[in-house]
């Protein structure tokens, strides 16, 4: 099968091209980590295509190369996201719309690029990556919440209309995984704190949440479901 991995060089891309890699074919769409796509390339075999995927122009021809070279796309992930801690208040309008751009938008963009191809096989498995706080709200987090909120509306109705046509649609929210994107937000001591609200008592790793995400692409009988990847958070 070919899987289709879009942020494939943070961690948890990383840690989803790993793990599909050993028995797929893994194209990797990335924007700017040319070192690390490099690596990726070296160590699992995979293909990357750097793209802007907020950009439909470049979303469209990284899926177009990928289609040329692999014929085919079984699983797409839509991995890529940013998260960023601000009041509300202080929320200015650029960052909100780059927050819904690099959530929502190359989301959008990617997946309406490679469902017809899906479509025109009857088959095919799409897994969005959205969190937690899109489940249940962060304070100081409106934006990044609104928008992972999004991700899961998108993946609700998509899966309803893409039934029919054999197309399964899920998401993953993941709670406090042990990232760069929440170290660098996240003071040491603020970490601590989630992890004592957390009843498995530690932040999740990246490859859990690589397995979980595997389970969702590959659950035949599965769609429109969100599942929660949080050690019990919520």
């Amino acid at each position: 099968m070919a899987v289709i991995i879009t942020g494939g060089t943070g961690t948890i891309g990383s840690a989803l091209v790993k793990e599909f890699a050993a028995d797929n074919d893994v194209a990797v769409i990335y924007k700017s980590s040319d070192d690390k796509a490099a690596a990726l390339e070296k160590a699992y075999g995979c293909k990357c295509y750097k793209a802007d995927i907020t950009s439909r122009p470049e979303a469209k021809r990284a899926v177009s190369d990928i289609l040329s070279y692999f014929s085919t796309a079984d699983i797409l992930i839509n991995n890529v996201g940013i998260s960023q801690i601000k009041l509300f208040t202080d929320i200015t309008e650029t960052d909100w719309y780059n927050m819904l751009d690099a959530n929502l938008t190359g989301m959008f963009n990617v997946t309406q690029c490679v469902v017809p191809h899906m479509i025109g096989r009857k088959k095919g498995s799409i897994v969005n990556v959205s969190s937690v706080w899109g489940v249940h709200g962060a304070a100081c987090e409106v934006h990044y919440s609104t928008a992972k909120a999004g991700v899961i509306g998108f993946t609700k109705a998509l899966a309803k209309e893409l039934a029919p046509s054999g197309i399964r649609v899920n998401c993953a929210a993941p709670g406090v995984i042990d990232s760069p994107m929440n170290n660098n937000v996240l003071t040491v001591e603020e970490l601590r704190e989630l992890e004592r609200e957390i009843p498995l008592g530690r932040q999740g790793t990246a490859e859990e949440t690589a397995r979980c995400i595997r389970f969702l692409a590959e659950a035949e009988y599965v769609t429109g479901q969100t599942l929660g990847i949080d050690g019990g958070f919520y």
